[in-house]
């Protein structure tokens, strides 16, 4: 059996690596998913247009058939932290796995990081990346050999100890991330600018010590996938961070409908080992800022640390100069607190898993099996058209819990079919977008190309509906600051302080010890200028913007 531990060995004592598991304090995780629980109290999200007050919450709904349907998570409004693990568990997405911290992605859940998966796989192998996989276990002394990385992530670490009953030569660190593994291989396989550029990829899981956990948003393991390259010149990896960030926000805005501000992060927030980071930050509904993606330039750092070099056109040893870019399961949790609303998740269509759920509508015997037949109709039709859809032919349960069920889990669009619509030709649409009769449409014709043409519509508006959404809500609240005060009131207010930046690393450490708030990028869409320091005064070459996060 190993013994792993939490942390960095103390490298000045010769008994660090023997302590038992047993002396480990364990890791503070979330409260578990219960409907009287409380977590800390964040930033109240502002209440939107749809969303019930608390006492109409709290109250029985009525579905379809007459069975009561009890509403199922805590107003946005109410608690947002409560809020958002309501909806974690009752969409069941994931649950939490025995260890602390640690978090079980249920089915429907890891069908939307499947998604996401294929959109990105697709995407980087159309750049010419190419897939491969590499050891979880990382002797601890790769770790060490780049100075600014170790420290970065030491507080993180886990340790493999013990394997085969007996104490190891070298502790084996549980993989935060994978550039110094990935880079013991790279020194292996690159000899000659032949060799380059070299493109990988990776999905796979990482662990991290996180003290302080949220389910998707901060997990001691989580998967991701970690891109890493090597290429000739300085030039062609700056190309390469550039365009993998571009990949991210492409992503982020196209299909995930989340409008996120892609930018350069500071010295302080960049990545520990590289000589730039840049970043998708996101808007929660909170107000609270997501790191959703990042993409970090690492020089000739890892280069040097691993002697990963080349034999150039002139016959010349060269370091290759590196990049390495990364998107997690995280961002399901920044689709969840960018989209969702107080009856659950608000999928955007091209990220959903299911795209259309049609429900059949009983009440005779006589009418089961015609009806049915025709949702198998509407269902072939939409499926040979590209549509992911879902017929639920459940007879456990009213229409009524077939609406808010699926509601709850974000499917676009609900079709519902009964006898009377069969008299007709006809079917029902609604919206998950828009909740009640707005979005409801009555009459829509079952012939097959009507009803496609339909879905589609249906499902690209309300793409477009949700990114507009959540846009005019980051930008109503993202605030111009001229000055430190005006700074700081715009972090007490929850808002996003956006000002000229200038000042210097300690002066960015003020900000975050007296606000609680990070520089969380540097925009790459600059306003116009001139710009003036908030801090200092002095003029500024650009503007950044500041947040609280998660």
């Amino acid at each position: 059996m190993s013994s792993v531990r939490a942390n960095v060995p103390n490298r000045t004592s010769s008994t660090a690596l023997q302590w038992p598991i047993q002396t480990l304090s364990p890791c503070r995780g979330p409260v578990p998913f219960r409907s009287n629980t409380r977590l800390a109290h964040a930033s109240a999200a502002p209440v939107t247009k749809d969303a019930p007050t608390a006492k109409q919450q709290k109250q029985k709904q009525v579905g379809g058939g007459g069975k009561a349907v009890e509403v199922a998570v805590t107003p946005r409004s109410e608690d947002f932290s409560k809020w958002y693990l309501d909806v974690v568990a009752k969409a069941e997405l994931a649950d939490y796995g025995p260890v602390r911290g640690t978090m079980v992605i249920r089915p429907y859940g890891y069908s939307i990081w499947e998604t996401i998966q294929s959109y990105l796989d697709g995407r980087f192998k159309e750049l010419g990346v190419q897939n491969a996989y590499f050891p979880q276990l990382i002797p601890y002394s790769f770790i060490t050999k780049e100075a600014e990385h170790v420290e970065g992530f030491a507080p993180e670490l886990a340790l493999v100890t013990k394997g085969g009953g007996k104490d190891l030569d070298e502790p084996l660190v549980v993989r935060p991330t994978s550039e110094t593994i990935i880079n013991h291989m790279f020194a292996q396989w690159v000899q000659s600018y032949r060799d380059l550029p070299l493109l990988v990829n990776q999905w796979c899981n990482v662990h991290r010590w996180e003290m302080r956990t949220r389910p998707f948003v901060r997990t001691l393991e989580f998967l991701w996938q970690e891109g890493h390259t090597a290429h000739a010149t300085a030039e062609e990896a700056e190309e390469e961070a550039r365009r993998m960030i571009d990949v991210y926000t492409d992503f982020a805005v196209n299909v995930a409908g989340m409008p996120v501000v892609p930018g350069r992060k500071s010295r302080i927030e960049s990545f520990a080992g590289a000589n730039c980071t840049y970043t998708i930050e996101a808007m929660m509904g909170d107000r609270r800022a997501l790191q959703a993606g990042t993409s970090h330039n690492l020089g000739t750092n890892f280069a040097k640390a691993f002697g990963t070099q080349y034999l150039d056109r002139e016959s010349k040893r060269q370091y290759v100069h590196q990049t390495s870019w990364g998107v997690s399961t995280r961002i399901i949790g920044g689709i969840i607190m960018t989209h969702g609303d107080d009856k659950g998740l608000r999928l955007p269509p091209r990220l959903a898993p299911i795209q259309a759920v049609i429900i059949p509508i009983i009440k005779k015997e006589e009418d089961r099996v015609p009806v049915n037949e025709a949702a198998q109709r509407l269902a072939d039709a939409a499926k040979a058209a590209g549509i992911r859809v879902k017929i639920d032919a459940d007879e456990r349960q009213t229409p009524g819990w077939k609406y808010n069920h699926w509601e709850m889990r974000g499917v676009p669009v609900r079709v519902e079919v009964g006898p009377k619509d069969l008299q007709s030709g006809t079917c029902v649409t609604a919206r998950r977008d828009m909740p009640g009769k707005e979005g409801k449409q009555m009459g829509v014709p079952m012939e097959p190309a009507v009803f496609v043409a339909h879905v589609q519509g249906l499902l690209d508006e309300i793409q477009a509906g949700l990114m507009a959404q959540a846009a005019a809500f980051r930008d109503t609240n993202i605030v111009d600051v001229r000055t430190y005060d005006e700074l700081k009131e715009a972090i007490a207010a929850g808002k996003w302080a956006r000002g000229g930046w200038a000042a210097s690393d300690e002066d960015e450490k003020r900000v975050k010890e007296e606000t609680q708030a990070t520089l969380r990028c540097f925009p790459f869409d600059q306003p116009e200028g001139p710009y003036t320091c908030l801090m200092t005064g002095k003029p500024a070459s650009e503007v950044a913007i500041f947040a609280k996060s998660y």
